[in-house]
């Protein structure tokens, strides 16, 4: 599988949002999904790296695929709401590398 730009995926999203009558859902629902998919990813990275080994009777899902879905519900609010990801991501990272840029401490690569 080739590497997808974000506008790729957007757009892959919008193509597969666009082929039902009822679109995308209202930006509340979507908010209440994107919670939703949070809580299962919170809960799959507290089975392999927490103290809450799943039981026998639950449903073997990795974090990688609870990723997936998180990441879809947010494409589907950032869809909805005109929203580019790849210019939010942009403008967030240049507001790491400006108002945070001294906040951490860098490793030293020069040694």
């Amino acid at each position: 599988m080739a590497d997808k730009t974000m506008k790729q995926l957007q757009e892959e999203v919008d193509a597969y949002i666009g082929q039902f009558k009822e679109g995308y859902f209202s930006p509340l629902a979507l908010l209440a999904r994107l919670t939703e998919e949070l809580g299962e990813l919170a809960r799959e990275v507290n089975h392999y790296y927490g103290e809450k080994p799943k039981k026998g009777t639950e449903t073997q899902k990795t974090v990688a695929e609870e990723t997936g879905d998180l990441l879809f519900v947010l494409i589907c609010l950032a869809n909805s709401l005109n929203i580019d990801l790849e210019d939010a991501h942009n403008t967030v990272m240049n507001k790491f590398n400006t108002r945070d840029k001294d906040r951490w401490t860098r490793i030293d690569t020069n040694k």
